[in-house]
């Protein structure tokens, strides 16, 4: 062995060393509160990432969407053909811009927010996706204190996932865990359309 690889593998044995000590101080296991914000891409993306590791490990998963209507998706597509382990529901009306009415906003946040209530609620759902929640807390479509109070409340195991941007600070003060998705660069600038397996 050369001096430097030597050099290399003493550096790495203590760093093992110092990570395994680590690990084995953290024994917390609980439910977590997840927030994925920021300006850029991914934020939605990363939450189903993480369902499909909840499928993996044979859990059950419940998906509210807030904001994103009917218009077919492939994780939804894909979410849905674990029907003994996921639930997904679609409850937006599509964008803010597209429907140019608070009133009827504000009515199917309201919906979408019941049902995610009730999937809260139910200690065998182990992981909730609230997509494009944020977007619905930013114009004041929901309470925020009771959407706070409802996340706190949640049964002791139950992983919660709030995407969108512009969480607000209340929500990132609460979270376990938050992600910003710092935009750098989207072809959508250059004219590039959405595409499918990509944004949709």
């Amino acid at each position: 062995m050369t001096e430097d690889a030597a050099r290399y593998a003493e550096k790495m044995k203590k760093r093992k060393e110092h990570q395994d000590k680590i690990v084995a101080e953290r024994q917390v296991e609980k439910g977590l509160l997840i927030v994925h914000t920021g300006k850029g891409k991914g934020k939605s993306t990363a939450a189903f990432g993480m369902a499909m590791r909840a499928i993996a490990h044979g859990q059950k998963v419940g998906v509210v969407q807030f904001i994103k209507g009917p218009w077919e998706s492939g994780e939804r597509d894909l979410l849905r053909t674990f029907p003994d382990q996921v639930e997904v529901h679609a409850m937006g009306e599509g964008f803010t811009w597209e429907t140019q009415d608070r009133e009827r906003d504000i009515r199917a946040a309201r919906e979408a927010w019941e049902m995610s209530k009730r999937f809260i609620a139910d200690p065998a759902i182990r992981l909730v996706i609230l997509d494009e929640l944020n977007i619905v807390l930013r114009y004041d479509y929901l309470d925020l204190a009771e959407v706070l109070s409802v996340l706190a409340a949640r049964p002791e195991g139950t992983h919660v996932v709030v995407t969108g941007r512009n969480a607000k600070d209340e929500l990132i003060e609460q979270a376990d865990l938050v992600t910003e998705m710092t935009q750098v660069k989207h072809p959508f600038r250059d004219g590039v359309k959405a595409q499918a397996g990509i944004e949709f």
